[in-house]
């Protein structure tokens, strides 16, 4: 099994609400920065695909929020691919503080044609790397009855 791309994200001020919470909106956004990094690690930074005519939209968000970030944590984004198509796939992502579980999340992306706006094949290089990346699902935190 591939594990997943980690990226670190400190927690600032401007992320929390009054009571030092990070605001639930502002998940989704350590969510980007994870899936911006593991691309830009794979070689392919978001520039550079627009120039090539490629982008990266969000289609849809799974999110199961588990306990609250706070001021000054420092979280893991863990990035990893689910499923893989030829004009999209889904990412498994979570964030945690330390080894605890705060945020599980599947995010389905689609490629699109920037110009154009439309759904487009993604580049033959990223679809393999991603593929050589396709993760086995995680357990469901759900408890069975």
């Amino acid at each position: 099994m591939n594990e997943a791309f980690p990226t670190s994200i400190r927690v600032y001020y401007e992320d929390t609400d009054a009571a030092g919470i990070v605001y639930y909106a502002n998940y989704l956004r350590f969510l980007e920065r994870g899936r911006t990094e593991f691309l830009r690690a794979l070689g392919h930074s978001q520039q550079q695909l627009m120039t090539e005519g490629v982008a990266f939209a969000v289609r849809s968000v799974s999110a199961e929020y588990l306990k609250p970030a706070k001021l000054d944590d420092v979280l893991t984004v863990e990035t990893g691919v689910d499923s893989l198509g030829r004009a999209q796939m889904v990412f498994r992502q979570r964030i945690l503080r330390d080894e605890v579980l705060l945020l599980d999340a599947k995010i389905r992306i689609a490629c699109i044609d920037p110009q154009r706006g439309r759904p487009t094949a993604m580049p033959h290089t990223i679809h393999e790397q991603l593929a050589a990346r396709i993760q086995p699902a995680a357990p469901s935190q759900e408890a069975c009855s």
